[in-house]
């Protein structure tokens, strides 16, 4: 290697970063050049785990760019994501980086040749710097469903394989768990041969808690965050998934999403003419009838919550009495559960019914359109208190969140973007 090349190939080795600001990734710091660093030079099994927006997969698209394009063309690397979805975008920024000025400027100054691609599909990667007669691809990238028998890699890469179905579903968590032991079998055996994980831990028990050697940045270390930043996002999340996600801790499931209700004194029914309501159905079992009212006046909505342990059959003239009484347009029912029944039963006492399909997951409705106007409720005196406290009692494994859930798909109907149920 003459003296030219060998300055371009330190440069590589000791100042990856700086491919990056010269690619236009201007946000990369001095601790970007600490992870790509180690993405490609580790000679251990390592665990990446830091907060979102922390420029993770930024820095493993040009770890693997450098390591297929200069520093090891005969690593055999296999990159696995979510979903095969997730993959093709880092494989298409990999390739763009690939066949950008500045890599080519390298690979021309250290191999004397132009990089050129020989296999380029949304899912491989192989290039003509790649000399070893192995019959595996410089990069192949997969979603962690998909069958990896007869697959093998020197360098397993996993990048947010966990992620927010991993919270919310048992089910996901076992699956990505069963997914991430079964990459153990596909690693070669060798001295460069090795796992990195990296992602942003979601659950107490999901597949993170398996991975080895865990190297944790969370907001407030980095420095890629202000203080005013930390906070807008804080007030934008729930607790539990601000500290999952920026903390990169749990925090106990007891802990309250909601707290302090604000109440309107001396209210009249007038206050809710031509509001809108919803319904939220029990048809036995512990679960429990919600019914809310809902009028928006600004930026303040004003709430009647009423709540029954009883089924839907024994509330429908208490429900007729709170739409005639308040003087509520129409009346909300998901008709998942039930195929129509209850929006029927309504529409025979003369109330305007609007039936809609659920397709929301409960947790993520809650946690985000009644997380997000919380301060901007004011519930009317009559409101139970049953109702109120099952909402202030809410966690995301609350045994009961029938008010909860009421309130916040009607909160939902009101944001006109969200035009998906």
């Amino acid at each position: 290697m003459n003296k030219e090349a060998k300055q371009y190939l330190d440069i590589v080795i000791d100042e990856p970063i700086k491919i990056g600001h010269w690619l236009g990734f201007k946000d990369l710091t001095d601790l970007h050049n600490g992870w790509i660093k180690m993405m490609m030079f580790s000679k251990e099994d390592e665990t990446l785990l830091a907060h979102r927006g922390s420029y993770k997969t930024t820095c493993i698209s040009l770890a693997i760019a450098i390591l297929i394009g200069i520093v090891n063309p005969n690593l055999a690397i296999d990159f696995f994501r979510k979903t095969d979805d997730d993959v093709k975008e880092v494989i298409n920024q990999i390739k763009n980086i690939l066949l950008s000025p500045v890599m080519q400027h390298f690979v021309s100054k250290i191999y004397g040749k132009e990089l050129k691609f020989t296999v380029d599909n949304a899912q491989e990667i192989n290039t003509n710097l790649k000399t070893t007669n192995r019959g595996v691809s410089q990069l192949l990238g997969l979603g962690i469903k998909t069958s990896i028998t007869g697959k093998h890699g020197d360098l397993i890469i996993t990048d947010d394989i966990v992620n927010l179905q991993d919270r919310i579903s048992p089910a996901e968590r076992k699956r990505t768990k069963l997914a991430y032991m079964e990459l153990q079998n596909i690693k070669n055996r060798g001295e460069n041969c090795r796992f990195f994980n990296t992602g942003t831990p979601w659950h107490k028990e999901d597949a993170i808690t398996d991975m080895p050697n865990k190297k944790i940045y969370d907001c407030y270390h980095t420095g890629l965050m202000t203080r005013e930043q930390i906070e807008e996002i804080r007030n934008k999340m729930t607790p539990s998934l601000f500290a999952a996600n920026y903390e990169l801790k749990h925090i106990a499931s007891e802990d309250a999403l909601f707290t302090n209700p604000q109440f309107i004194i001396d209210s009249t029914p007038d206050l809710l003419y031509n509001g809108i309501a919803h319904v939220d159905a029990a048809f036995g079992g512990e679960d429990g009838t919600a019914f809310t009212g809902l009028k928006q006046i600004g930026n303040m909505k004003i709430v009647i919550g009423k709540r029954w342990d009883k089924h839907i059959n024994n509330c429908v003239e208490e429900i007729v009495w709170l739409m005639q009484h308040y003087r509520l347009g129409s009346i909300a029912v998901e008709k998942n559960a039930d195929k129509g029944y209850v929006a029927d039963m309504l529409r025979k006492e003369g109330l305007f019914v609007d039936e809609y399909n659920e397709t929301t997951n409960k947790f993520i409705k809650i946690s985000s359109y009644l997380k997000q106007e919380w301060a901007n409720i004011r519930f009317v005196e009559e409101t139970d208190p049953d109702y109120i406290n099952e909402i202030l009692d809410y966690t995301e494994n609350a045994a009961h969140d029938d008010s909860p859930d009421s309130l916040s798909s009607l909160l939902r109907k009101l944001d006109t973007t969200a035009w998906i149920y």
